[in-house]
């Protein structure tokens, strides 16, 4: 008899954690996993005493399921997703739903989402944020595809979602096709970023300050009851606190090299793809990328040469200036977050709700804060507002903050030490409130030895000229294009 909710295949720790969750709220759910001995495993550890029901193949799973089936896949991003919609095919029905809440590039998720459309099954490609303990206990959710789908899962996604102080759900229809696991990716760039710039506060506190592992903890503590109330600024304070089984800090025993998963990576490449400037989040990718050089860096530590990283100024005051920097680079990042996905919906013909997603980011996921009510208020403001650093919350922040983060990348310069996304971030900022930039000779250039034409600011935009420099060029000029 069918009589479970919701089926879910692949039982890592998401997955038993999604199930355990879903379970908690009241839903019936079926469980699969390719090796099937871990689902015995589940039923005898994690999910003994629930309602959780137990299968050994495809078949019985589906056999369980409720109509219309609603299946979530919790399996590795790629192939086997693929593989596992061919499983599932031969056993559903017209109107039957499939979702996916791995970590899939977002234009997998579309041509999935087509592919299955044709046969008359439904598609929903779910970002989930949170890690282990947020599937547990509350993640946020960021579901797209095919929308006909999303009255049939709704209730159990908002059920299980972490709930912001206004109780309502980290969990809302972002869009169609690929637009929920678009949405996740550029989550997670905006996560690198915030971990990137975390980490050079940390190293300019440690290297130039000499602060200790416990004068680093009172430092985020203390911050954290500020405007960077955040989850990640929460954990980086208790870090500090846990020490290796020799008493000292376990941080410090820790190898210097980052790793990635991709998603950060992805996010850079459609930045480029789309031509938005998402320069914080990209010198995150590029800082991990260089971590991994470690012993190129070991070696090239010993030959180049650079200034004496030791601050000899106020000690307090420094301090409270890389919180600033901090702050205000933050503010940069989440800004060139939101204006990529604002390309992104006029690219792919998405209808984004900008609001609303700060509203999923608010509560379960891994970029929590604060700070997102404020990105919330702005758009419900002015839904159509071009970037964050025009709402009057974030340019006055960023007025308060930015003379303590100039002098942050000023005295960094001096002492030699790297801080990519503070920097970048301000030249991102003294770049777009720039009436005019040097493009104008770039343009020259490019006119000068490829004949690319150039726009004048005494003509209208879209007239193109081309100027014979040499005089041996003639009046011939290339196509005009933007790249």
């Amino acid at each position: 008899m069918a009589e479970a909710d919701i089926g879910l295949i692949g039982l890592a720790v998401m997955g038993q954690n999604l199930a355990l969750n879903m379970n908690d709220h009241g839903f019936k759910v079926a469980v699969f996993n390719r090796t099937t001995s871990k689902v015995d495993d589940f039923l005898a550890g994690p999910a003994e005493g629930t309602q959780i029901i137990g299968t050994h193949s495809i078949e019985e799973l589906c056999r369980n399921l409720k109509r219309p089936r609603r299946i979530m896949l919790m399996v590795k991003a790629g192939a086997p997703v693929d593989e596992f919609i061919e499983l599932l095919l031969p056993y559903l029905e017209k109107g039957d739903i499939i979702i996916d809440g791995g970590n899939s590039l977002f234009t997998d998720t579309t041509r999935r989402c087509q592919e299955l459309k044709k046969k008359g099954i439904f598609f929903i490609g779910a970002g989930v944020s949170g890690g282990e303990e947020g599937a547990r206990h509350g993640p946020s959710i960021m579901p797209g595809g095919d929308i006909e789908a999303w009255p049939h899962v709704k209730d159990i996604f908002q059920s299980i979602a972490a709930k912001a102080e206004n109780g309502e759900p980290c969990c809302d229809w972002v869009g169609a096709e690929g637009a929920g696991h678009y949405v996740k990716m550029v989550h997670n760039g905006i996560e690198y970023g915030d971990m990137q710039l975390i980490g050079e506060a940390y190293n300019l506190m440690k290297t130039s300050l000499a602060l200790n592992a416990q004068e680093l903890h009172e430092v985020f503590s203390n911050w954290n009851k500020t405007e960077l109330d955040s989850y990640l600024i929460e954990i980086t304070s208790d870090i500090f606190l846990m020490n290796d089984e020799d008493g000292k800090p376990l941080v410090d025993k820790i190898l210097d090299v980052a790793g990635q998963k991709g998603t950060g990576k992805w996010t850079v490449i459609n930045a480029l793809d789309t031509g938005m400037p998402l320069t914080l989040i990209s010198e995150a990718v590029f800082a991990r990328c260089l971590s991994a050089l470690k012993d190129e860096r070991v070696e090239a530590s010993r030959v180049l040469k650079g200034p004496q990283a030791k601050f000899s100024g106020n000690k307090q005051e420094f301090i409270e200036s890389i919180r600033l920097a901090l702050y205000a680079s933050k503010i940069i990042s989440y800004a060139q977050g939101f204006m990529l996905m604002r390309q992104a919906a006029l690219e792919y013909h998405w209808q984004l709700n900008f609001g609303a997603i700060a509203l999923m980011w608010r509560g379960g996921c891994i970029i929590r804060s604060r700070f997102l009510g404020k990105i919330k208020e702005a758009f419900s403001k002015n839904p159509n507002l071009k970037n964050l650093l025009l709402d009057g919350f974030f340019f006055g922040e960023i007025n308060k903050a930015q003379n303590g983060w100039r002098k942050v990348i000023a005295a960094s310069a001096e002492l030699g030490i790297p801080i990519p996304c503070f920097s970048t971030a301000l030249s991102f900022y003294d770049g777009y409130r720039s009436e005019r930039l040097p493009a104008n000779l770039l343009q020259a250039q490019r006119d000068y030895f490829g004949a690319h034409t150039y726009e004048r600011v005494d003509k209208p935009r879209g007239q193109f000229f081309h100027t014979n420099w040499t005089g041996t060029g003639g009046k011939v000029s290339s196509g005009s294009y933007n790249a």
